[in-house]
């Protein structure tokens, strides 16, 4: 019963990935358009992978979900001030962020801490849930602590979560910009190339349902009812008695009386007396 039960649950965790649902509230992709994302990986440009990789999960998107764009680094070099909301969080704007994306420029420097906060203070507006999904290549470069905000955006009360996409990141590169992620709830999810970027936004953009709990083991079988006393049967042979059933005489244990002789003869187990025959006829009482 616990395999099967197990096996079920797995064939309803595959569905629930074949076929993912998108995040509830209101959501902000935070871009890192940075002059970095002009390096490589597997001889193409990142910049170029990010907006591939954005156009095929946004293309998914059903038109009611709630998602907006902000960029930093887009417009100028060396500015840590070079944020902005490209397309504002609403309903149907999957085709907007992806033609953003395809037109942007990469420029600038990393103020990636000042760019979730300004997001935050976006999605801050409604009570309704708040995520932002931050896309980088690099770390801070705006003498910025991006685990310090993830602690204090925690604090504000605000059902808000923020997910980090290390893209091409090295392992202590990703250990300083995880913590955004793991202060609020959220996941860090390392990239290091198209597929595995893609698979990222899946997770972050795209909500899988929560797995579901396994099904409950079946009530254990009802225990016999208790005798209100205990019972020592006895089977006596009478004349002119039943014959004794074979199941009776291997379950109950029971004593003969000889009839003609005052002495009591042993007897063995199933009925059968010592140096005699077996007994035919008897009676249980």
């Amino acid at each position: 019963m616990r395999l099967f039960a197990f096996f079920r649950s797995l064939l309803v965790v595959q569905a629930l990935i074949a076929a993912p649902l998108f995040a509830e509230g209101r959501s902000i992709i935070v871009l890192d358009a940075s002059g970095s994302m002009w390096g490589q990986i597997d001889g193409r440009a990142k910049l170029e992978i990010a907006r591939e990789a954005l156009a095929a999960v946004l293309a998914e998107m059903p038109p009611e979900t709630e998602l907006g764009l902000m960029a930093y680094g887009h417009r100028e070099k060396g500015s840590c001030s070079d944020i902005e909301l490209v397309v504002p969080p609403a309903p149907g704007t999957a085709q907007a962020i992806t033609d953003a994306a395809n037109a942007m420029k990469f420029l600038g420097k990393t103020p990636l801490t000042e760019s979730v906060r300004r997001a935050a203070a976006e999605l801050k507006s409604t009570e309704a849930k708040a995520t932002v999904i931050l896309i980088t290549d690099g770390i801070e470069t705006c003498e910025a602590d991006p685990c310090a905000l993830g602690a204090e955006l925690e604090a504000s009360g605000v059902d808000f979560t923020a997910h980090v996409v290390g893209f091409g990141l090295t392992e202590d590169e990703g250990k300083a910009v995880a913590c955004l992620a793991e202060n609020t709830g959220g996941r860090y999810i390392q990239a290091k190339d198209a597929g595995s970027l893609v698979d990222a936004l899946k997770t972050t953009v795209v909500v899988a349902e929560p797995e579901p709990e396994p099904a409950p083991e079946p009530d254990p079988a009802p225990a016999p009812a208790a005798l209100a006393e205990n019972v020592d049967p006895a089977a006596y042979l009478v004349a002119g008695g039943a014959e004794l059933d074979d199941r009776i005489i291997a379950d109950v244990i029971f004593t003969f009386t000889p009839l003609a002789r005052a002495a009591r003869r042993p007897w063995r187990g199933r009925g059968e007396p010592v140096g005699g025959d077996r007994p035919r006829q008897g009676q249980r009482s």
